[in-house]
């Protein structure tokens, strides 16, 4: 296959796996309705940051909360529970137009008596490396970075 063929060839969506389908709707100045088009709960985007997050911000939402959820799963499969969990997530914009993500950094705090420093940092490099549809959905060349604070110590 030539060069040209292979930059117009379609991915073939994995089987089993639906299209993701959502609608935005305009509800005035910069503010979105996000829903899927089967319905559920919305969510609001405000490029000023006033009504909801922006859809930058959001983007950086959804790796963390992407992230968030292979790690909680792994975790549990190893028998180990989280009692507290977050993630601070900083993206850095280009200076220009368009302001696009160049690098992101996340910090994962981990709480949780039985869990193993190694298996926490196992499974979040599982997290952002393998199993994270948004991650993988990102370019592969901007630099997504991470650290883990366990128990309150970053060691």
């Amino acid at each position: 296959m030539s060069e040209e063929q292979l930059q117009h060839t379609v991915a073939v969506p994995a089987v089993g796996k639906a299209p993701a389908t959502v609608q935005i709707t305009w509800t005035g100045d910069h503010i979105f309705e996000g829903v899927r088009q089967s319905g559920g709960p919305s969510i609001t985007m405000d490029s000023s940051g006033k009504a909801g997050p922006s859809p930058v911000d959001t983007l950086l939402c959804a790796l963390a909360g992407c992230t968030g959820v292979d790690v909680v799963d792994i975790l549990a499969k190893r028998r180990t529970p989280i009692s507290a969990f977050s993630v601070d997530v900083v993206g850095e914009r280009f200076a220009g137009t368009p302001g696009r993500l160049t690098s992101i950094h996340l910090v994962y705090h981990l709480i949780g008596a039985d869990i193993e420093r190694v298996h926490a940092e196992r499974a979040i490099e599982l997290a952002v490396t393998k199993y994270c549809s948004v991650r993988d959905s990102l370019d592969p060349n901007m630099p997504v970075t991470w650290r883990l604070e366990l128990n309150g110590s970053y060691s």
